[in-house]
């Protein structure tokens, strides 16, 4: 068990040192709550244990993508989990706004619902076996897949009721802070212009 924690604990780790501390208007899945995902993710020993087979399918990449958005906020960027094999523990490595890698339909996962319907799962009000035939929460991937591994399935779902997070706006590209004029670069002098003979 213990060696099984080390790679958690860094991957913690990294996600602490590159910000990921919720603000109280932290809104459900945007890029800071994504990262709050992945760090309840590693603390789940359902999905950090109990997926071993599941993470064998990643096409000899070395990691699975998971997608997931909210339906009524079209305009928003979608998220990303990636997660990687790390001596024997499935592990979030690396969490935050979806790249442009195409997800493969073979071992990736795209997940997405109303809010009403993500809060709704969250809270274990239905689990995913329900919610996808229902229509209630959509999805793209390897289906036999999923349906072998329900038991993780559902406590992903439940995470995102354990993560804080707003629903009052829908998650928006983050906003760049402006350089600080101290920090920025200084102009470099012409070089004055060098005469050739005479």
């Amino acid at each position: 068990m213990l060696k099984r924690s080390v790679p958690i604990l860094a991957a913690a780790l990294a996600l602490t040192a590159a910000g990921a501390v919720f603000a109280a208007d932290t809104v459900l899945m945007s890029r800071d709550w994504a990262m709050g995902m992945c760090d309840a993710w590693n603390q789940d020993p359902t999905l950090t244990e109990g997926l071993a087979k599941w993470m064998q399918n990643d096409k000899d990449r070395g990691y699975k993508l998971l997608r997931v958005y909210r339906l009524d906020c079209p305009d928003s960027p979608q998220i990303q989990l990636r997660v990687s094999d790390r001596e024997g523990a499935v592990t979030c490595v690396e969490a935050g706004l979806a790249t442009d890698e195409e997800l493969d339909s073979s071992c990736d996962y795209a997940m997405f619902a109303k809010t009403d319907r993500w809060l709704e799962m969250g809270a274990g009000k239905y689990g995913p076996m329900w919610g996808m035939m229902s229509g209630r929460l959509k999805f793209k991937g390897p289906k036999w897949e999923a349906m072998n591994n329900m038991g993780p399935f559902k406590s992903f779902l439940l995470l995102v009721g354990e993560v804080p997070g707003t629903t009052d706006t829908c998650p928006t590209l983050p906003v760049e802070e402006p350089m600080d004029t101290e920090e920025q670069p200084e102009e470099m002098p012409e070089a004055e212009p060098t005469e050739i003979g005479g």
